[in-house]
């Protein structure tokens, strides 16, 4: 699993900070807290689940008290218990009061969408299917969930417009037929861009492979149905079965043959995991 980047949080965590302290400033823990006090707290997982996003939610600490110093107990990709201490921070009290809520909303974000990612993962172990994400993401959390994603053992779809062509229901009704639109995807794009065809029928599946396109999404066909297209297609493109995909519903599809299974809930509405900050006293 690839490391992130701290580019690909430092603005999402300023953001984060300056919607929550606003024009004023932290009005409680300034009333209440000495400028030069120092605390020690500690960030808990509640809950059991797999650890996603550690790095991105310590940094909100670090841009209010550039002295915190960390202890860190976990990493991202680990699985843990419940009640397990994820990091050990040392710094300005008041720093860690006004960071508390930006850090946790981000983390267990994070980790829940990794934890739904490794029971995804887990029922469909045994076949060759691996589970991808969509781009039905957080507007501006896209990079922090696709890797929270990677670390529930899931794989990244297309990470936006352009780097990938897919070619949906809505681009066939413009075009007039897959041939159409794959022909002037084709002659638009570079030679090292791949090209997806979501397909509702058989009929369609035949139509793509027939213009020889890299990939075709086998959108809300049933098992049986996946099972015949998965036949048909004999390796020529990789397979993505599409929605409907549930817990119980997953190892079904798996077992049908496909390549990939990508599921949009993962990114949009996975439960988050419970977090928190407890301060030693």
């Amino acid at each position: 699993m690839s490391s992130l980047s701290p580019l690909l949080y430092d603005d999402v965590v300023r953001r984060a900070l300056a919607e929550d302290l606003g024009r004023a400033g932290d009005l409680t823990t300034e009333a209440i807290v000495d400028p030069a006090a120092l605390a020690r707290a500690s960030v808990v997982a509640r809950g059991a689940g797999r650890i996603a996003g550690l790095e991105a939610a310590l940094h909100a600490f670090v841009l209010l008290d550039a002295g915190m110093t960390f202890e860190r107990l976990a990493s991202d990709g680990d699985e843990v218990a419940a009640d397990t201490p994820l990091a050990r921070l040392t710094g300005k009290a008041r720093a860690l009061l006004s960071a508390e809520r930006t850090a946790l909303n981000l983390l267990g974000r994070l980790c829940g969408i990794a934890a739904a990612t490794q029971d995804l993962v887990r029922r469909i172990e045994g076949t060759r299917a691996r589970v991808a994400d969509t781009r039905k993401t957080t507007p501006l959390l896209r990079a922090l969930e696709k890797y929270a994603v990677r670390c529930g053992g899931g794989v990244n779809h297309r990470f936006g417009l352009d780097d990938a062509v897919l070619i949906k229901d809505n681009h066939l009704a413009v075009a007039g037929s897959v041939r159409a639109a794959v022909e002037k995807a084709r002659s638009h794009v570079g030679h090292l861009v791949r090209i997806e065809v979501e397909v509702d029928t058989l009929a369609q599946l035949e139509e793509a492979l027939a213009v020889g396109v890299e990939a075709v999404l086998l959108d809300n066909m049933d098992v049986a149905t996946l099972r015949r297209a998965v036949e048909r297609v004999a390796g020529r493109a990789i397979t993505e079965a599409s929605g409907g995909v549930r817990p119980e519903t997953i190892r079904a599809i798996a077992e049908t043959g496909v390549d990939l299974i990508s599921v949009g809930w993962l990114t949009h509405s996975a439960p988050a995991l419970d977090v928190a900050l407890d301060f030693e006293t």
